[in-house]
């Protein structure tokens, strides 16, 4: 398959995001309304630990296998290629087994004593078949990544959402008369029988695009020699799963002291709950939302400063990280600013909780340096330098844990000072990724392009505000969501016209987005 640039790989990744998260929504809202409060309780109990096992059998290779392909690609070593896949394959298969073993062997007890409700043992063994599919499925995706082709990736992730989707109708329809538990069991096989499509679309793909590609038995005896290659291999991987695992347990960590750090500000037990829920369950995720953007460009990024590792093009890996860091902050800025400008609307709009509207506008303007730590940890780990991106986490999710105790402790600061502490997280792993980024190429931020990015965020934002407040004063018709909706639409507008007029995009630049990029340059002056 043909190799993609940094830019078309990141659109068409950025796409399927898109699309499935919007699958993600529509499986939600069917759970909710046939599960019910209790069946989504038993499914979301075994959910963690689908990503704990996947991690423990993938270990962290399908990044390492991205950035060694990128490498062996550039340097056109096909029968490394071969090796890479070969073994990567051996490892997370036998790892796969150890799994599986286990989980069959305790998972009546698992779930009797560290998920509390005997019934999830069914929803348990109903998600133990997505250990070896997912290992093998994250295998072919770090190849097609190292590879440079987004398309296969692409397209597998939304007929998994498609598939996901249907057979979570099917199953908890069928066995809901079975009992709650049942179904449960069911909706989490349906993440199974879509893992497992998905699977199916990476074989295919792979075996069109590699007809020739074939291990006959001579070559088994030199692929166990590669040693290199497994130690190039665990030094990416392990860091990886290492950074996993850190976050998994901060994760686990944080609910524990914030609950216990609130109590001693006084607060009450259910205002608590009611709080920690709007933060995690109503402000995180409008945070994240734009984020599927960040997490397309650190999948391409890595085997493309990869390859331009290999080739020692540092001039190369300045300009796709700039290239990177500059359409993060594009997104980032305008999302930010639209985040704290109608968070009292949004949060009445879509979960009917005003009153979780000042915590979202306390933690926005923080997180838009979230979206530098993404292509930042990207170029780390695309030049093999995964333990200290590792590092790098530990020290903030540590820092952010730390904080947590001693500010939300405090009655004036009570929940605020659990966004303070996450926000000093998120700032310190920015800074120390940004200075090991300098150590490592000398790379320096363009000071003038993030000026002119944040002017015109602010400028549009402000615009289309006032656009909001005037049609929201001269007519209650329209209503509040179609108001909102106008008023981004204007500003979205006012902020590309305001980036192109002071020189952060032009027309070419435009011209390359892949399929919309000619329409939209049309309604550009050709000077520009």
């Amino acid at each position: 398959m043909k190799k993609q640039s940094l830019v078309k790989g990141a659109f068409v990744l950025t796409v399927a995001s898109f699309i499935t998260k919007i699958l993600v929504f529509s499986n939600s809202i069917v759970l909710s309304r046939v599960l019910g409060p209790e069946g989504i309780g038993l499914k979301k109990m075994v959910m963690p630990f689908m990503g704990l096992m996947m991690t423990l059998t993938t270990i962290g290779l399908p990044v390492a296998i991205s950035r060694l392909v990128a490498e062996a690609d550039a340097q056109r070593d096909g029968a490394k290629v071969k090796k890479i896949l070969i073994i990567s394959l051996v490892i997370t298969g036998s790892l796969s087994v150890l799994v599986v073993f286990l989980s069959v062997l305790g998972g009546q007890v698992f779930s009797r004593y560290f998920l509390t409700d005997p019934r999830s043992y069914y929803s348990f063994m109903a998600m133990i078949p997505i250990i070896p599919i997912g290992a093998v499925s994250g295998v072919l995706k770090g190849y097609f990544r190292g590879r440079q082709t987004m398309n296969p990736i692409a397209f597998a992730q939304v007929i998994e959402q498609i598939v996901r989707v249907s057979f979570t109708y099917i199953l908890v329809q069928w066995l809901i008369p079975r009992g709650i538990e049942y179904a449960a069991a069911g909706a989490v096989l349906s993440s199974v029988l879509g893992e497992a499509c998905s699977l199916l679309v990476f074989i295919v793909l792979f075996r069109i695009s590699h007809r020739k590609f074939q291990v006959s038995r001579p070559r088994w005896s030199r692929v166990f020699r590669g040693k290199n290659i497994l130690i190039e291999l665990l030094q990416t991987g392990l860091p990886t799963t290492g950074n996993g695992f850190v976050i998994s347990v901060s994760r686990a960590m944080q609910p524990i002291v914030i609950t216990k750090s609130l109590a001693l500000a006084g607060v009450s037990s259910a205002l608590i709950t009611r709080q920690y829920g709007m933060l995690t369950g109503f402000v995180m995720p409008l945070l994240f939302f734009p984020g599927f953007i960040n997490q397309s460009l650190g999948v391409t990024l890595v085997p493309a400063i990869s390859e331009a590792n290999a080739q020692n093009n540092l001039r190369l890996i300045k300009r796709r990280l700039n290239q990177a860091s500059g359409v993060a902050l594009i997104v980032g800025a305008p999302s930010t600013i639209v985040l704290y400008l109608y968070a009292q609307e949004l949060m009445t709009l879509i979960y009917h909780a005003p009153t979780a509207a000042p915590l979202l506008k306390l933690i926005a303007p923080f997180f838009l340096l979230n979206y530098l730590q993404s292509p930042l940890q990207s170029v780390l780990v695309g030049m093999g330098q995964a333990k200290t991106a590792m590092l790098n986490n530990i020290m903030a999710k540590c820092t952010t844990v730390a904080f947590i105790y001693p500010l939300a402790s405090n009655p004036k600061l009570a929940i605020n000072g659990v966004i303070l502490a996450i926000s000093l997280g998120v700032i310190l792993e920015t800074i120390l990724h940004y200075s090991s980024v300098i150590k490592l190429i000398g790379f320096f931020l363009d000071v003038q392009k993030i000026t002119k990015i944040l002017a015109a965020g602010v400028a549009m934002g402000y615009l289309g505000r006032a656009v909001f407040s005037y049609l929201n004063n001269c007519t209650s018709k329209l209503g509040i969501g179609l108001t909102m909706g106008i008023g981004i639409l204007f500003s979205a507008f006012v902020y590309m016209l305001l980036l192109v007029f002071l020189k952060v995009i032009h027309r070419n630049n435009i011209i390359r987005i892949p399929l919309v990029g000619r329409i939209l340059a049309m309604l550009l002056p050709k000077q520009w």
